[in-house]
């Protein structure tokens, strides 16, 4: 129950880091841009659950709430996007320039499909090295039409990588609904001209993501990878900051909320005997865990910028 616990605390942390992002850049304290991930934190906790800390993860422009299931500190992750100088990539990257390779998280990026022949790479290097090695490989459903994935998932097939190329299909590409976007809608079968078996699972299920990915990993392991995994969910905040989602209908999001994978894994929690008090404790933590991300980050220095120049050409 402890690790059950864990997981409901970090999908509660992701839900809360994101809708302070969401605040924050309304109130005019974080510029630039991000992408939340509201909606989607079951994904990001079972996968998370379901890896080894030698495996790597690469991520996509909405990978905030990767990279803290990952292992990422919040307060770094927050302190990135105030610009400051203890942010992961010291205030200079933003949202989607962040990565920690001691944790195995390889980076979001901004880049539709960009990490995909990253992760390839990642996944030969195992492979030759003997490493124990498999890399999860995030990307969106509308990735999922970019040439960079195809070629990624011809030469992951060709030499039979550990990589599982993980399609979070929330629904819509931007503004453009899948049905509009995919001529096939089943991501999952996306592997299938290069003979790489296509899984689709409940993205909204902690339980489902975390067995499925479980298992592929174990496969991906033993020689019988790549694969292609498909995770069904629904994005309920809008594609970026200022998106006002009118490409879909509030009842639309109405239903969707009925689904939220936050509230389903409560209930789950529950039939397995966790308390209410239980539950609290772990939103009071989360709560305290991003009050205490934008006191750090507001507090943190800017970069060096003279220093930074400097080095560029040192």
């Amino acid at each position: 129950m402890d690790n059950l616990l864990t997981s409901y605390r970090t999908m509660v942390t992701i839900r809360l880091f994101e809708e302070a992002v969401e605040r924050l850049f309304l109130e005019g304290r974080v510029m630039g841009t991000a992408h939340t991930c509201i909606g989607q934190e079951a994904i990001a906790a079972g996968i998370a659950a379901a890896m080894e800390p030698f495996d790597a993860m690469t991520s996509t422009h909405r990978g905030h709430g990767h990279f803290i299931a990952r292992g990422g500190e919040p307060k770094r992750v927050m302190a990135e996007l105030f610009g400051r100088d203890t942010g992961y990539s010291h205030g200079r990257g933003g949202s989607q320039m962040m990565m920690d390779t001691s944790i195995g998280f390889y980076g979001a990026n901004g880049i539709t499909a960009g990490s995909t022949a990253f992760a390839a790479g990642l996944a030969l290097d195992a492979k030759l090295s003997h490493s124990p090695r498999a890399v999860i490989s995030i990307l969106g459903d509308g990735a999922s039409n970019q040439g960079i994935f195809y070629e990624s998932l011809n030469l992951a097939a060709l030499w039979k990588l550990p990589v599982i190329y993980t399609i979070e299909n929330n629904g819509y590409a931007m503004s453009t609904a899948t049905a509009r976007g995919l001529a096939d809608t089943c991501t999952a079968d996306r592997g299938k001209a290069f003979n790489i078996p296509g899984v689709s699972a409940d993205g909204n299920d902690f339980f489902a993501v975390r067995d499925t990915v479980r298992g592929l990993l174990a496969d991906a392991r033993s020689g019988k990878g790549p694969f292609v995994l498909e995770l069904r969910t629904y994005r309920l905040s809008g594609h970026s900051r200022g998106d006002p989602r009118v490409y879909r209908t509030r009842e639309e999001e109405q239903e969707a909320w009925r689904h939220d994978p936050i509230l389903r894994m409560a209930d789950a929690l529950r039939e397995r005997g966790a308390t209410g008090a239980q539950l609290e404790t772990c939103r009071q933590e989360a709560a305290a865990t991003i009050q205490d991300a934008i006191a750090f980050a507001e507090s943190s220095p800017a970069p060096d910028a003279i220093g930074f120049a400097s080095s560029l050409f040192a």
